[in-house]
């Protein structure tokens, strides 16, 4: 398989700094020659340029702190992720959060969907739903409100990053889930977004999990696995800067992700929220390359 790897090195979005070297720190943990050594044809693209936040002047607009520059980097993203051919894996690495509306943007316009030919399906996992809006989150940053603004929800000039193409709800699932603000999950139950918490994880197992998200995502003709760091337990991922304890444990993760690969339906992958400043010796970022290299295909035998 043909790979390209793509960093937007971004956390502007987040409320703590740190995860704009995430991207530095899964290639530091070899995130290419991992994927070599499972076969795959590597390219690294290097990063969309983004600013640092010490240059800016931060405020808010609209209720959106650093909304101006997350715009432009997301549609930077977008545009470079449209151009890949469909016989690559985009493979995107934050960054915080917000980036995916970027990503998620570039790659239903490269799957030709809201064209007529097609429907690209997210698989969302994280601890957290990221569906706040402008006027619900109680922070405004950004990186809680993304899956928001891909359903067509908040602030229009980050609606209009899918060029009038929006995510539609029936078309994502959220796995491992344990923060929710109250607002959040109210717009979630109205929008009938199918969330599967860490609950529905112990009741359930990953395996029913996967199975009924395949299901449920059965007339998308492309799938995105949006992986945040977070989504594991913090025993785990330790790097991250929103951690929640209770997550999904190593092996819920793997799994996870090798189940997806066994249903070869999976066309890209974002990892985000990957923070080193509150890491242990690169230990989430080498988490996380395993994560990668098992959607794309690593086996135990």
């Amino acid at each position: 398989m043909k790979v390209s790897i793509l960093g937007i090195p971004m956390d502007l979005g987040a409320g703590r700094r740190g995860v704009d070297m995430g991207a530095s720190a899964l290639r530091n943990a070899q995130l290419s020659r991992t994927l070599r050594d499972l076969g795959h044809d590597v390219t690294d693209l290097g990063d969309v340029p983004v600013p640092i936040p010490e240059t800016l002047d931060k405020h808010a607009s609209g209720g959106l702190v650093f909304l101006e520059p997350i715009l432009d980097a997301c549609r930077l993203t977008a545009d470079r992720v449209a151009a890949l051919p469909r016989d690559v894996f985009p493979l995107t690495l934050g960054g915080d959060h917000s980036v995916s509306m970027g990503t998620v943007a570039g790659n239903a316009r490269r799957l030709g969907a809201g064209t007529g030919t097609g429907r690209l399906g997210v698989i969302w996992v994280d601890a957290h739903t990221d569906y706040n809006t402008p006027d619900s989150s109680p922070s405004g940053n950004i990186h809680g409100m993304p899956v928001a603004h891909l359903t067509g929800l908040g602030d229009s000039r980050l609606t209009g990053l899918g060029d009038g193409w929006t995510l539609r709800p029936e078309d994502i699932t959220m796995i491992g889930i344990r923060s929710v603000d109250t607002r959040e999950r109210d717009a979630l139950r109205e929008a009938g977004i199918r969330a599967y918490t860490m609950k529905d994880v112990d009741q359930l197992g990953i395996t029913r999990v996967v199975d009924r998200t395949l299901e449920q995502l059965d007339g998308v003709s492309g799938i995105h696995v949006s992986f945040d760091a977070d989504a594991l337990d913090p025993g785990v991922c330790p790097g991250v800067g929103t951690p929640v304890p209770g997550g999904l444990t190593y092996r819920e993760g793997h799994l996870l992700m090798e189940l997806l690969s066994d249903s070869h339906r999976i066309t890209s992958m974002d990892i985000v929220e990957v923070n080193p400043i509150l890491d242990t010796r690169n230990q989430t970022a080498e988490v996380m390359v395993g994560m990668a290299a098992s959607l794309l295909g690593q086996r135990i035998l």
